[in-house]
Formats: structure tokens, sequence, C-alpha cells
């Protein structure tokens, strides 16, 4: 029985998408896949409001993300931590061999402006890393606050993973002045994982081309020469990024302003849901994510015991991540879902509770 996901990601993949994924392959060094990826990086271009490169990685985007550790940090980088994403963030970029710190604040809570401006003050950074949209605390820090605040640092590189959240509301990637921005394709994009997407700015580039042991599968100047001739530097998953190609045109076939007042009325009919049935909301407002709901378990429900019985009835259910399993749930919004999926879900929920 197949599962309906309503987990974090990956989410619910449409048929149309699946679909897409059994076109008939070609090869990655014909001109049909230089067409092919050419629409895709254009079309992503017009999503993240950018004119800077856009790099194609056969990866979950955690790769792309130590990829950019080793090819923007060259003398120590801030690490902004907020949940169990950033935390591992930290521990990458100390993997690769980079001097690091992290900048801590409780789960639940907001990396703010205020903090990175002090870290950076410091002068001891070249780079930071930041979460826009921590998953594991459904916390959405304010990232054109910061964004304002990086642009009195201009030696600092930004590294900024928006991978729950490209797509599911404005990110004008070139007006914030990020230069490295990283996402996966599991989440708001609503297609199967193994594709990686992240930018490029030219001053990112200048830094890569000053640091040694870039590797090579995610050296980003092996990307920029492949990107003159609309490819990769080694095979892409060609099946997906068909999958992506659609599911641009589908986008842009909503509008994109239509598709984040949906995201954000999804997200307030959750919120809204959670509180009017006993339970609690782990971010503040006006740091609550636009496509996951993290709700405080302060009703005592018997979590484990929910996720099984939805389990049983055909849904995917997260009673938690890491330290907060038991103590919170969460509940997807993006991608292709509407609000009826999300009635759906809180329909059967309300049933059990009212058993509980």
């Amino acid at each position: 029985m197949h599962k309906k996901l309503f987990i974090p990601g990956p989410i619910e993949v449409s048929q149309e998408i699946l679909n897409a994924m059994a076109t008939p392959m070609i090869g990655h060094r014909m001109p049909e896949y230089a067409h092919l990826h050419k629409g895709v990086t254009d079309k992503l271009k017009k999503l993240m409001f950018t004119e800077e490169r856009v790099f194609l990685a056969t990866s979950s985007a955690f790769g792309a993300m130590e990829g950019a550790v080793r090819n923007l940090v060259g003398k120590r980088c801030a690490n902004f931590c907020n949940g169990a994403f950033s935390d591992k963030w930290h521990n990458v970029t100390l993997a690769c061999g980079k001097e690091a710190d992290p900048f801590k604040v409780a789960w639940g809570e907001p990396i703010t402006p205020e903090l990175v401006d002090s870290a950076l003050a410091t002068g001891k950074y070249d780079a930071v890393t930041l979460i826009h949209n921590e998953t594991s605390t459904g916390v959405m820090s304010p990232l054109p606050e910061i964004a304002e605040v990086l642009r009195k640092y201009p030696d600092v590189v930004s590294i900024v993973d928006t991978v729950s959240s490209m797509s599911a509301l404005k990110i004008p990637v070139a007006d914030l002045g990020i230069d490295c921005c990283v996402f996966g394709v599991q989440k708001a994009f609503a297609l199967p994982p193994g594709l990686a997407v992240f930018t490029a700015s030219e001053r990112a580039l200048d830094r890569a081309k000053g640091i040694t042991g870039r590797g090579y599968y995610f050296d980003f100047l092996e990307f920029a020469a492949a990107d003159e001739k609309d490819n990769t530097p080694s095979t892409p998953c060609i099946s997906l990024i068909y999958a992506m190609d659609l599911q641009l045109e589908r986008i842009f076939a909503e509008g994109l302003e239509a598709r984040w007042q949906r995201h954000a009325e999804m997200a307030q009919f959750m919120r809204n849901w959670v509180e009017e049935h006993g339970f609690g909301l782990l971010a503040a407002e006006p740091y609550r994510s636009v496509t996951l709901t993290c709700a405080t378990n302060i009703r005592g429900a018997d979590l484990g015991q929910l996720k099984k019985q939805l389990g049983e009835r055909g849904f995917a259910f997260d009673d938690g991540y890491g330290k907060l399993k038991g103590k919170t749930f969460r509940v997807a919004h993006m991608g292709d879902m509407k609000i009826e999926d999300l009635k759906e879900i809180t329909g059967e929920m309300e049933g059990m509770l009212l058993e509980d």
C-alpha cells in the first residue's frame, strides 16, 4: 500500500511527474541534453530572480552544501545553527577540514540579523552558512533582514540552504545578494530526491579560484566550465531533469503569486488546526515556516500510536525529529499539495484523537 506523504520530505509526487521520468533516455553529451539543460536552468533563473550561474548536480542537497563549504571557505566559517540540519552543517564544515565556529540558538528559535552581525563584526570569518527554513523545527529565519546585514561585510561569502523553502515563497537570490543558494527537489518542488540545485555568484567563483582542495565532483570551477556548454561536469540524473523541466512549466502555469499564496494559505490552515485541537506551535510568529508546521505536543497525545494508526490508513506522518521526537509532530504543506489534502489527513487525525 502506498502511503500518502505528509512528512517534510520526500513529499508526494504527482503521476504526471512520475510519467515524465519515463521519457526515453538521451546521452548527456548530445545536443538534445544541452537543450534540456538550458531550458531548465533558464527557468530556474526566472524562478529565483537571478542571472547568476545556476548549476544542476546529481546529489542530495547536502552534497552541494558540502561542495559549497569546500569551494568557498578560505579562512574560517560561521555556521549559524538553530536545529538538526544547521547543526549538521557545522559538523560537515569541520569534516571538510575547515576552521569553523557554531553560533547556536535554541531549537525553535530563528537566526536573527543581530546574531549574524555580532559574529561577523569580529572579522574572523570569510564565509557563513545559514539554513533559511530549518526543517527539524519548522522555523523560518528572516532572510531579507539577514541579507541586509551581510551587505556590510563584502569579504564574507554567503552560503544559504533554501532546501525546504525555494519556490514556496519569493526568494529573489540576486536582490538578496546570496553568493551560493542551495536546494534539493524533494520538498517544495515535489520531485523524487536525487537532484540538487545551487547558484554561484561571480564573487563565489572568484573565491573558489583561490581555494585548494576543492575536490572534483563539486568543484565550482568545473561546473562553471561545463555550464558554458549547457552541461554538467559528470553524468547527470537525466530522468529527474526531465521531471524538473515539466514541474517548472507547471509552476509557471499556476503563476508564482498564486503558488506563494497557496502555500501561505495551507500554512495558516495547518496552524489554525493545530491550535484548535489542543496542540501548540514550536515557532513563534513571524518565524513560522510556510512549508511545514511543527506542532508541540502540549496535549500529551500518543504520537507514536497516532503515527502507527495513520500508517495503517495510508498516511505517512512524522512524530518529531531528533530530540523533539514524541514532543512535536510535523506536517508538510508544500509542492503540489492543496488545502483539500490537509483536510484529508487532519480529518483522520481528528477521529483518532477523539478515540485517544
